[in-house]
């Protein structure tokens, strides 16, 4: 076969999404995701879609995968009998936390409980200081005395952290070979490998994590790469990170911590790889699948990255009350509104939708899987913003009379609203929770929303993006193709990447650049095997950068180094780019404080080629192509005959006005009265508003 075949797959916690791009031709197919078993899920996805494709799984050059279920394991708590060793006096530090309280009036706080329970966190006598000078040698015996705990306690996986190991790990590497010797079979993860930075607490909290997760990732990858090369595959097999890169599967394996947020990170690559395909500087990336919706603000066709996230929240979406893991993580706010979150009247006789999810069991009312209670996808079914026949691309129908009576039950009998305005009401509800959590994003990163574009991908956002532009004050959004599995097509288009992070302490004044080069050295060259190993002969691309504060500060800024061998020349360069950056945030400079910088990292990245934007050609006006539809309209709070569109009959240049449905075999995009749709020169819908009506 002449043509690549490039196939991805994004679990979440409803469908499971397939994207196959087989010569720049896009195959699609959205599945109910086995949550017992979500390979079987992953596989009868693919199974679906290759025959459509005319591709067997021998044919195909490339599988990308990205998966929930090293989140989902942490907030289940199911993951392997885990123990920590830690230096003598402690073991308590992850527990300890920050010292303070994330919300100062809840009396009754709850905060995060730790994955390693006391009892199993197991001191050894050693210490080293902040520079990495051996103050204490390890004593092996108590190491050894470690073992019979282990073993009574059927311990699966350890983490080993040390205290400022990451800026010596001989002991940790110590303490793995001695438990290797005598427990062949237990899981070690250390902290100087899976997070070599300062903050204690953080590196406890990540390196018990990635333990924790670490048998049954495993496990579930092994047995994926397994079933695929059962089936014929014998193309590499890659995971999509948290920071939007891909990795290996054996790096995988050895740090399943950075799969944490691999779905959302394919959606926010998407995003910035349309925002570049249509010349767009400044976009909002709005994610809404089944469970959850994401956003993102993207600049420059770059997604805002961070080091930090928390998952397992105590108070869902209240920051610091969660586990805090130190990875590269791609910078979203996420909130619990997706097509099966769950609308219901709280004790206050408010309607309250989310963050509880129906899933994808039983899912829905209108599933008809059993399901009862009314969800955002039951609200959009009764708007007829849903068509009942061929459901997530013909796998499904839909049962619309179960979603009227679930929100007559949940929320009109409550609220003695007939059946329309009740749905009306739970939809109003859910885009207002996602239009205020942009609202609060964007003020927390200090950027505005109104200039933005609006880029609305899953298989729920395109039925409420319009509505979500209208109260953000947008006047244009873009419905890229196959947005239903969205995720699974940004995937694709992701880099391989990987990121290599050292903390080591320097003051600007005391700069020294031939340690430094030595350091980075070492970084090019962990980074690089990693990334040449999963693409060979692919053109690559490096980014070094220094997280620098004045000294005493608490937080990081991050400024660029200098792909090079380092002089003494650019300290002054670094300092210069500091400033700047210090001045573009808080408005001035601080001329009488010092500079230093805590942590350094390396990334390598294969090069993505460019894509052009093709001419658009003027068609003007198309009549619909699958007759009309009653929907909902949000001004009139009555039914409208809609115009129904199928999107595979326009072509670019073709418009039409709203009110009216585009509809696909993943999703449908519901064009409001006040917007008009064209189909761009690349293939994406683009809304923009209609002229003489104010944002």
């Amino acid at each position: 076969m002449s043509d690549t075949a490039r196939l991805a797959v994004d679990i979440g916690g409803t469908f499971t999404d397939v994207a196959l791009d087989r010569g720049g031709c896009l195959f699609t197919r959205k599945v109910l995701t086995t949550a017992q078993a979500p390979e079987e899920g992953v596989m009868a996805g693919i199974r679906s879609v290759l025959p459509e494709a005319g591709v067997s799984a021998k044919d195909l050059d490339f599988i990308v995968h990205g998966t929930t279920l090293a989140t989902n394991t942490v907030i289940e708590r199911k993951g392997a009998r885990t123990a920590m060793i830690v230096t003598e006096g402690f073991r308590d530090s992850v527990e300890m936390g920050y010292e303070h309280r994330f919300d100062q009036y809840d009396v009754n706080i709850e905060k995060p409980r730790p994955l390693v329970p006391r009892f199993l966190r197991l001191p050894v006598v050693e210490r080293c200081n902040a520079r990495g000078d051996v103050l204490l040698k390890l004593d092996e015996d108590s190491v050894l005395d470690s073992i019979s705990i282990l073993r009574e306690n059927q311990i699966e996986s350890v983490a080993i952290v040390l205290l400022h190991a990451y800026a010596n790990p001989d002991h940790e590497r110590r303490i793995r070979d001695i438990l290797s010797a005598v427990l062949p079979d237990l899981w070690i993860s250390l902290s100087s490998e899976v997070c070599p930075e300062i903050r204690e607490y953080e590196r406890m909290s990540t390196a018990s994590a990635n333990a924790y997760v670490q048998p049954l990732m495993a496990s579930y990858l092994t047995d994926l790469d397994s079933k695929l090369r059962t089936e014929g595959a014998v193309c590499p097999l890659f995971l999509m990170t948290s920071g939007g890169g891909l990795t290996t599967v054996q790096t995988a394996r050895a740090h399943p911590i950075r799969l944490m947020e691999s779905g959302p990170a394919g959606g926010a690559i998407l995003a910035g790889h349309i925002a570049l395909e249509c010349g767009l500087d400044k976009v909002l990336s709005y994610d809404m699948g089944g469970t959850t919706a994401k956003i993102c603000l993207i600049d420059e066709g770059k997604p805002q990255t961070s080091r930090t996230f928390e998952v397992d929240r105590q108070y869902r979406f209240t920051k610091g009350s969660g586990l805090p893991l130190r990875i590269p993580v791609i910078e979203m706010v996420e909130i619990g509104a997706g097509g099966g979150s769950i609308a219901k009247i709280d004790n206050l006789n408010r309607i309250q939708v989310g963050p509880e999810s129906a899933g994808s069991e039983p899912g829905p009312a209108c599933y008809d899987q059993g399901g009862e209670d009314a969800t955002v996808t039951d609200a959009d079914v009764a708007l007829g913003r849903i068509a009942p026949e061929g459901f997530a691309g013909g796998s499904m129908n839909l049962s619309p009379e179960l979603s009227v009576g679930a929100l007559e039950r949940a929320i009109g009998q409550k609220l003695n609203l007939d059946g329309p305005l009740a749905a009306f009401a739970v939809s109003e509800m859910v885009e207002e929770n996602m239009s205020n959590a942009a609202r609060v994003h964007a003020v927390e990163q200090g950027k505005e929303l109104a200039a933005r574009t609006l880029i609305a991908f899953g298989g729920a956002a395109p039925l409420h993006a319009c509505r979500m532009a209208e109260k953000l004050n947008m006047d244009r959004v873009i419905i890229p193709q196959g947005a239903g599995v969205g995720s699974a097509i940004g995937f694709l288009a992701a880099p391989v990447s990987y990121e290599v992070v050292r903390s080591r302490y320097t003051k600007l004044e005391e700069f020294e650049p031939a340690a430094l080069s030595r350091m980075f050295s070492e970084m090019h060259i962990e980074a690089f095997d990693i990334v040449s190993a999963g693409a060979p002969g692919a053109e690559l691309d490096e980014r070094r950068i220094a997280y620098m504060r004045y000294i005493g500060q608490g937080h990081e800024i991050v400024v660029d180094v200098p792909v090079r061998d380092l002089k003494e020349a650019d300290g002054a360069g670094l300092k210069a780019a500091f400033d700047k950056a210090y001045e573009d945030l808080f408005g001035r400079v601080i001329p009488s404080m010092q500079v230093e910088i805590l942590t350094w990292a390396l990334s390598i990245s294969t090069v993505q080629p460019p894509t052009d934007l093709r001419e658009e050609v003027a068609r003007g006006p198309i009549a619909p192509t699958a007759g009309e539809q009653e929907l909902f309209d949000a001004d009139r709070t009555d039914f409208v005959a809609a115009p129904v569109y199928q999107r595979n009959d326009l072509d670019p240049g073709m418009t039409l006005d709203g009110p009216a449905l585009i509809m696909e075999a993943q999703t449908t995009t519901v064009v409001t009265d006040h917007f008009t749709a064209m189909i761009n020169g690349v293939g994406h819908i683009e809304l923009r508003r209609k002229q003489g009506d104010s944002a």
